[in-house]
């Protein structure tokens, strides 16, 4: 396997994450992307993801797979131990649906603040950009952080009793409010335990 990316961003160390949990790490190859140089947008990469973003997985008959859940949903289908995307059909629907609540309230909110109320990645990316629209989503972001704070006051993890892609994402979201310095509301103590346990995890450690 080869994973296109660039490390450091927080949609590759989503993927990062999946590969250690499953023990398969050291199976892929890294290649790096000057996205900062604007090489996600070049015709060669565009052929591997026409939306030009990173990650992209590679398999060894050529096939790419994009979309951090798409990704993690295929190494989860390699053997599925240990299961990060669901064992049964109420825990694959209840990782999916927290999966997208921490993708677009938390991790997709403070990107977009990212892109559109900061310098973000430079005037050579940031082509367009809406600082209202982004100052929203900042507090679309403070705000899914709140919701998913209340989930954790009843269960150790996102989905229920096991770790999923959908901690593996908010803790990924999180990482940018701190790359941003906007501060989690103090009074989430559930959110805060939460995310240091996470970050002990060996493979959060090795990602």
């Amino acid at each position: 396997m080869k994973v296109y990316e660039y490390k450091g961003f927080p949609n590759p160390a989503r993927v990062r994450i999946a590969l250690a949990e499953k023990g398969i790490l050291d199976k892929a190859e890294f290649i790096q992307v000057d996205v900062l140089g604007g090489e996600h947008r070049q015709p060669a990469f565009l052929v591997k993801n026409p939306t030009a973003a990173v990650p992209v997985l590679e398999l060894d008959d050529g096939t790419c797979i994009s979309e951090c859940t798409a990704i993690t949903e295929y190494l989860d289908n390699l053997d599925g131990k240990p299961s990060l995307t669901g064992r049964t059909a109420r825990e694959r629907g209840i990782v999916h649906m927290m999966q997208r609540r921490a993708e677009a309230g938390l991790l997709d909110a403070i990107v977009t603040y990212l892109h559109h109320a900061t310098p973000g990645l430079g005037p050579d990316i940031e082509i367009y950009q809406n600082k209202e629209w982004g100052e929203y989503q900042r507090k679309r972001a403070i705000e899914g952080a709140r919701y998913l704070d209340s989930v954790l006051a009843k269960q150790p993890y996102l989905a229920g009793d096991f770790f999923s892609m959908a901690d593996i994402t908010a803790f990924a979201g999180l990482n940018v409010f701190d790359f941003l310095k906007v501060e989690v509301p103090a009074d989430l103590a559930h959110l805060k335990a939460w995310r240091a346990r996470i970050a002990e995890r060996a493979s959060v450690k090795a990602a």
